[in-house]
């Protein structure tokens, strides 16, 4: 399954590691110090115009990492993460 993280950029499902929130994780320095790091290795994509609620890391096969900044609440995109038959 595919997931949309916003304008015209979708990831695989099974190439996430995890979603997160950006307001409530760039609270710890260790946060910043890797989104900085990734940033400066290339491995940042915004996907967004607007202001970012968001940050998702993926990995492909090749174990090459990837992270999106999104407009795109955390927790929709989550549920976006749920398929439509299972339940809460």
């Amino acid at each position: 399954m595919f997931i949309h993280l916003g304008q015209e950029t979708v990831v695989n499902e099974k190439e996430i590691i995890g979603i997160f929130d950006l307001e409530s994780t760039t609270v710890s320095k260790r946060t910043r110090d890797y989104l900085n790091k990734a940033e400066k290795r290339g491995e940042v994509i915004n996907v967004s115009y607007e202001l970012p609620k968001s940050f998702t890391v993926c990995s492909n096969k090749k174990k090459k990492q990837k992270v999106f900044i999104s407009q795109i609440s955390s927790n929709t995109l989550l549920k976006r993460t749920i398929y439509k038959g299972e339940k809460k």
